[in-house]
């Protein structure tokens, strides 16, 4: 097998003239490399940044191609992104091309968010570092609310969905049913109803395909470098599955169950199976296990942790390696702290991603059977509309744990919430959220821009003595 991509043949004498010449893995590494350094902006940004170059600039897929991956990914747990990247790094050059796209793709985060992590339990507490995190709490307010708006817009289009957006965010934010069981609930009636052919459960697409501006390296007719042969699906879990879980196995026989890497290696496994709908669905789910229920972190640590993964290249999930640097770095055992926490976060970001490389290479070369079916595409239209009320629940799970100082358990049968304590409003953080709430909202400010002004504004209350 050749490294090397071939497009299709010529449509119209000409046209081989104007198609890209052939790329090797080794000449797409750079591009692959600078699709990682420019993914900001959480996956819609970071799509949007592989499309321009790919599609748009480099010619190497074609724009319907390069949807129908894109669309395929939306149907897997994980990060869409990120796995969009694995996908067509396959596509070109095989399993080694999905190896080096999707790797690179998280590479600059992870060391990004781990030098950050560093930072903050060392000089976490230096006026400084503080000030500035307590303006990017206000910031990732302003940016959690604008997402919900922007997929409720693309993802509520008829009644029913509203009616399924209210009834996750009743489930989770009232009855704390948990997020697999709202996923795959929501998922089921998508299905149902898409089996059924109810206009209500259509899925729209991700946007409609450009007119072919001229010949692609692969296009709607080329071949992949890679397809299942005889025994392809026993071969992918057996390599990576214990990729993935091996290090899961050997973490439980060394440590036991009870060990924090043990329950880190556990949780960010089952996350990594059930992450439908985009790094905001399941980050309720993470901060409320790893606040609550593990006591990982406290809820404005899990602020700060989702503001260092805003401000760094690649995906927004890749917060969880701060949640398990955190969480080793507070239970050492016989390590030393830093040493613990470093492992912490490089096995929970082992377990979160390795996973997102077995479903690409197992399902791949059957994504063909997949164009089309409208059943599927109504439960994943299901799903992003649940996805939606998880997210709202995620917006006011952080509003409350920002503007507020103290929260109140309260319960009545099956209802479950935290009502806040209004002496311990924080005024100078509810006048943070509502600026940054007018930067992104009134004056379109962009995320960096917020988040760069909200950490400034943080920084002076801090200096200024006034938090």
């Amino acid at each position: 097998m050749t490294d090397a991509v071939l497009g299709p043949p010529a449509r119209e004498p000409g046209a081989a003239a104007l198609r890209p010449s052939p790329v090797t893995l080794s000449e797409a590494l750079p591009v692959w490399a600078r699709i990682a350094a420019l993914s900001f902006g959480g996956p819609a940004g970071q799509i949007a940044v592989m499309h321009r170059i790919l599609v748009e600039e480099r010619r190497w897929v074609s724009e319907s191609r390069f949807l129908h991956a894109l669309n395929f990914c939306t149907l897997l747990p994980g990060p869409e992104a990120q796995q969009l990247a694995t996908y067509i790094g396959w596509l070109m050059h095989g399993t080694r091309g999905g190896l080096v796209a999707g790797g690179l793709f998280v590479a600059p985060g992870l060391l990004a968010i781990m030098a950050l992590s560093w930072i903050y339990v060392l000089l976490g507490q230096v006026a400084a570092v503080s000030g500035l995190f307590f303006g990017l709490k206000a910031a990732v307010l302003a940016i959690v609310a604008q997402a919900v708006l922007r997929i409720g817009r693309k993802a509520l289009k008829s009644r029913v969905m509203v009616v399924l957006a209210a009834a996750s965010f009743v489930a989770i934010f009232v009855l704390d049913v948990p997020f697999p069981l709202i996923v795959l609930g929501a998922g089921a009636i998508g299905y149902l109803g898409g089996r059924a052919g109810l206009p209500q459960f259509e899925a729209g697409g991700h946007g409609a395909a450009a007119e072919d501006g001229g010949p692609y390296l692969l296009g709607d007719d080329a071949l992949p470098q890679e397809q299942a042969a005889h025994g392809h699906v026993l071969r992918v879990l057996g390599l990576w599955g214990s990729v993935w879980l091996a290090p899961v196995a050997l973490v439980l026989a060394l440590l036991g169950p009870g060990d924090v890497f043990a329950q880190i290696a556990l949780f960010f496994s089952q996350m990594a199976m059930v992450t439908f709908g985009g790094a905001y669905a399941v980050l309720a789910y993470v901060a409320q296990q790893a606040v609550d229920h593990y006591g990982w972190l406290k809820p404005g640590e899990m602020l700060d942790g989702l503001g260092l993964a805003e401000t760094t290249p690649g995906p927004l999930i890749m917060v969880t390696q701060f949640v398990g640097f955190l969480a080793a770095y507070r239970s050492p055992g016989s390590l030393p702290p830093l040493l613990a926490a470093t492992l912490g976060g490089l096995l929970t970001t082992w377990v979160t991603f390795a996973p997102c490389f077995l479903w690409i290479f197992l399902g791949a070369p059957y994504i063909e059977r997949l164009r089309g079916n409208r059943a599927l595409a109504a439960a994943l239209a299901a799903v992003t509309a649940a996805v939606v009320g998880v997210i709202l629940n995620l917006a006011v799970w952080f509003a409350l744990h920002t503007i507020f100082a103290e929260l109140r358990p309260a319960a009545a049968g099956p209802i479950r919430i935290d009502v806040p304590v209004w002496s311990s409003l924080d005024p100078f953080a509810l006048g943070l959220a509502c600026a940054a709430l007018a930067a992104v909202f009134r004056f379109r400010a962009g995320m960096i821009a917020t988040l760069a002004a909200s950490a400034a504004a943080g920084l002076l209350l801090r200096l200024a003595g006034l938090i």
